[in-house]
């Protein structure tokens, strides 16, 4: 059984129910809230493992639940899970660009939503180099503590953005296909499109510069200093 934390946020009392129990009977440790501002103040409390998040939600809706959460230190490596009803390419890419790590459509089986969760509380142990800097120019990362560096100013990168930069820059040069990338920093159980990787390699050159990354029409990515 799992005694993993999980935070399940939606202003509706029958999903947070329905969702919280099927949760809770995997082994999770499930915590509830009905609002965006009060799932923000219980993160910081509970540091949870994974937080589930509805979109559309009254006052604070998700994506500025999540943006608040992500500039938080002590929370913003959490992994977040997008829960919504709308199905649009706009307000996935709308969830990935607040730093989500993943979208979950609704309404969801149970079994399905459980093997989902599953797979993305795998990327929070699964893989990952610890304690390990890497150069590369002027570019410099710390994955022990998720930091990034750009000619000495550290910069600020939600968790799938930096595991992607992570694998770009572990083979300067070789261009990394998407396949590879999906498997490598989303596992090859969650679904998953092209339309994600280019939502973070977005971010990552508007951040670092659009020369840093290249891309290999047809291809891939590679990353050249």
């Amino acid at each position: 059984m799992s005694n993993e934390k999980i935070l399940l946020v939606d202003d509706e009392p029958d999903i947070i129910e329905f969702l919280g129990y099927n949760l809770t009977k995997e082994g999770y440790d499930v915590t509830t809230s009905t609002s965006g501002k009060e799932a923000v103040e219980l993160a910081k409390k509970i540091k949870p493992d994974l937080i589930l998040l509805d979109v559309m939600m009254p006052e604070m809706d998700g994506i500025e639940t999540c943006q608040e959460i992500r500039n938080v230190a002590d929370i913003k490596n959490t992994l977040i899970a997008f829960l919504s009803a709308r199905g649009e390419d706009y307000s996935q890419v709308a969830g990935l660009d607040a730093g989500a790590d993943d979208y979950i459509t609704k309404p969801i089986k149970p079994r399905l939503l459980v093997s989902r969760v599953k797979a993305i509380l795998r990327r929070k142990s699964g893989g990952e180099e610890v304690g390990v800097d890497e150069q590369e120019g002027d570019i410099k990362i710390d994955r022990e503590k998720y930091l990034v560096y750009k000619e000495g100013e550290e910069l600020s990168f939600p968790k799938k953005e930096f595991e992607l930069l992570a694998l770009l820059l572990s083979k300067p040069g070789k261009v990394f296909t998407r396949e590879v990338i999906l498997e490598s920093v989303w596992g090859g159980e969650v679904v998953v499109g092209d339309r994600t990787i280019d939502v973070h390699i977005r971010k990552l050159r508007e951040k670092l510069g659009d020369h840093y990354i290249k891309t290999i029409k047809g291809v891939g990515y590679k990353f050249e200093s």
